[in-house]
Parts: structure tokens; sequence; C-alpha cells
């Protein structure tokens, strides 16, 4: 049986993949074909002609898009990549690991794990081994590490659940659009409002049991502390500062002419990028494009997608190239380490 499950997320990917791409297709031909010349070209055109025309479409939105918005997008990577950074000092200080590890230490392996994580997919694996090379180095055990790479996703997924709470609550529209893509979708904004109060009441739940100090849980020899409240209060600033910042960049280079509003651009973040994680789709390709596409139609097609474009550029491309020379130099350093102290023969 394992072995099956072994192939359902990579086909589950595979399907998310298939069918975003198609949608994302149908979309920006449907966008480029408002102008009666070029929809003429897109009947006659061949794929490579169309996707040519698609393209320079892209191309002319990336253009009008204004060099306070790039720099105010590079500012909000910036505050993004500096809020994961917290997410693995957070996870120490749980730990009572903090001592002897360097802010620059734990910036740069938080920096390194998410621009490899979120480029190759699969984060918990990915992120995992990063982590595991920097931190056993500094003293950590694999248990440990392993806590804290759970404590990191968890802080992630509480904010999430705390921002699209509360985007739910005020924005409940956010969903009606959905449902043209699926009717499970379909929810009113009553029904919207519920499902934000209920994720809300999530997070007061997990803070009352840090306040109340519940037990640790234990699973065999592992062992699961709950965390104290002054964790729970750096979880609070942390996830949502990040996820918000991730958000910012795409709002930055959106155009101000039909811009929904920060809000709106946030819900459409959150639902995207996660449907990107759970489809295991490396950087959410296809996947955020059709789901920021439906979440606002409002909005030009090539607009969205130049956007997205700007988020994977800042938020994707260059903190992985970046990232591949120190991995490289982190390495050659260990290798020479342990060839310094390995005994002699």
């Amino acid at each position: 049986m394992k072995r099956y499950l072994d192939y359902l997320w990579p086909l589950i990917g595979l399907v998310a993949v298939v069918w975003s791409v198609d949608l994302l297709w149908d979309k920006l031909k449907t966008e480029a074909g408002t102008d009666a010349a070029i929809e003429a070209l897109l009947a006659q055109g061949s794929f490579w002609d169309n996707l040519g025309i698609v393209a320079g479409r892209i191309g002319q939105k990336i253009a009008v898009i204004p060099s306070e918005a790039f720099f105010h997008a590079a500012l909000a990577t910036l505050v993004a990549y500096a809020a994961l950074a917290w997410y693995d000092r957070i996870a120490l200080l749980h730990l009572g690991k903090e001592k002897g590890i360097s802010w620059l230490y734990i910036s740069v392996c938080s920096f390194v794990t998410y621009a490899l994580s979120h480029n190759i997919g699969a984060s918990v694996f990915s992120g995992g081994m990063v982590r595991f090379r920097a931190y056993t180095a500094k003293g950590l055990t694999v248990g440990e590490v392993a806590v804290l790479v759970a404590l990191c996703s968890f802080t992630f997924a509480f904010g999430t659940i705390l921002l699209m709470g509360l985007v739910l609550l005020y924005e409940p529209e956010i969903l009606r659009p959905l449902g043209r893509l699926s009717p499970w979708f379909a929810i009113g904004d009553n029904g919207a409002r519920l499902i934000g109060v209920a994720m809300l009441g999530f997070v007061a739940l997990y803070t009352i049991g840090s306040w109340l100090k519940f037990r640790p849980f234990r699973l065999g020899k592992l062992e699961i502390i709950y965390p104290r409240l002054p964790i729970v209060f750096r979880q609070y600033l942390a996830a949502p500062i990040e996820l918000a910042g991730a958000a910012g960049i795409i709002y930055f280079a959106l155009p101000e002419q039909g811009n929904p509003g920060f809000m709106i651009v946030l819900g459409a973040f959150l639902l995207s990028f996660s449907a990107g994680l759970l489809s295991q789709v490396p950087g959410g390709v296809g996947v955020m494009e059709a789901v920021f596409l439906a979440v606002m139609p409002g909005m030009p097609a090539p607009a969205v997608f130049a956007a997205l474009l700007v988020w994977r550029m800042f938020y994707l491309i260059i903190p992985l190239v970046i990232s591949l020379p120190v991995v490289l130099a982190f390495e050659r350093a260990q290798l020479k380490r342990n060839t310094r102290i390995a005994p002699p023969p």
C-alpha cells in the first residue's frame, strides 16, 4: 500500500499542473483576444505563434510596471525573508537551543532553506535536509532538528489560518468567483464568514492551550512540548509579517486600475500559495496563476500573470541564484573541517 501512496502526491501534482495550465492558457488567450486584430491572429496561428502573441502581451504589462513598484516589491521580499528567519529563531527558542547560534547563521540557513524548498517543492523534505546539515553542525540532535522543522511549518500554517480567517471575516466575497472552478467552492458570504470564525477559533484555542500549559504530547519516545506564550506571541507577529510581505510583492506589481485592494490580494495569495504547496508543484507553477485569475476576475489576465512573474523573480528565482553558492561554500567548509579533524590511518 505504501508503494502506491508514494505515487499519490506526484500524480495529484501532475493533474493539478495540467488542469491549471490548460485553464490559464484559455484565460490568457481570451484576454489577449479582446482586441479584434489579435483575436484574428490567434484564430489562424499555430500554438507557437499564439504563445508568442500572449507572451508579448504579458511583456507589455511588465514593461509598464513603474520602477517604484519594483523597489517596493524588493523591500517586501526582504521583509518576507527576514520574517522567515524569525521562524527558525522562534523554533530554536522553543527548543532552548538559541545560544551559540548567531542571527546571521540563522538568517543564512533560513534563506537557503526556503530558496531551495520553494523552488524544488516537497518543502518539509528539501528544507529539512538543509536545516539538518546546518543545525547538526551547531550541536542539535536529529530529533531536535525534526521538531524545529515541524514548528517552522506550523508557524507558517498558523499565520495562514489567522490571516485567512480575517480575510474571510472582512472580505467574504473573495470565495464567490471560485464557484466557477468547482461546486465545492460555491459558498455564500455567510458561509465564508463562518469558515473565517472557525479559523480564528482554532487560533484562539491554540493560544488558550499555551496559556493553560497543556501537557506534552507523547508518541512512543517522541515528546512534543506545547509552545509557551512568549513563543506563541512571536508566532502571532512573524507569520503574518512574512505572508503579508510575500503578498505585498504581487500587490505592488499589479496596476492601480482595477486593483481590488491589499486584503483581496492577500487572500488570493494565501489560497493560491497553499494550493501550490498542497499540489507539491515546485513554485506552484500554474496552480497559483489559476487561483489568482479565478479570485480576481476583474483584473486583466496578462497584468495578473505579469505581477506573478515579478513575484517569482523576487521571491523564488533571485533567492535561488544567491543560495546555490552559499550551499557550495558551506559544504566545502564542512569537508575541510572533517578532513582536518579526521584521525590519521
